[in-house]
């Protein structure tokens, strides 16, 4: 396991230190996505006139949407994932059957063509011999 972390950040103009597990980059990166966050819905003037604990809620409760939403869009991806898997399992095993039935068909054509080859042998040995026949 990693040792723990501590990193200074700045969230809504104030120096912070987060500790954790996870990498300096990966604490700065929290930080500015929550800082993104507040200077988004401080664009808006109806956030911006609440009181500063229902500011606080209304930023969580999108900050948990986001979540949800991200979760919902893992799930449906590894979903998606999933069935292209099976869908590739499926190909990959309609490719072998097709590889075993162009090898038969391969061999089939084969002993066609050297059964022909044998006929076609047989026909000028026995053109041959009629024609020896008839000289006779």
């Amino acid at each position: 396991m990693a040792g723990k972390t501590d990193a200074e950040v700045i969230i809504g103009g104030k120096v912070l230190t987060l500790c954790g597990y996870e990498s300096e980059e990966y604490l700065q990166k929290v930080a500015s996505y929550i800082n993104n966050k507040m200077a988004e819905y401080n664009k808006v003037d109806s956030f911006r006139r609440q009181p500063v604990d229902m500011q606080n809620i209304l930023l969580q409760l999108n900050i948990a949407d986001d979540y949800f939403k991200a979760r919902k869009q893992i799930s449906s991806l590894e979903e998606e994932l999933e069935n292209k898997e099976k869908e590739l399992y499926e190909l990959k095993h309609q490719l072998v059957a097709a590889q075993i039935k162009l090898e038969s068909t391969e061999k089939s054509l084969r002993n066609v063509n050297k059964e022909l080859n044998d006929s076609e042998k047989k026909v000028i040995r026995l053109e041959t011999e009629l024609k020896e026949n008839k000289s006779k």
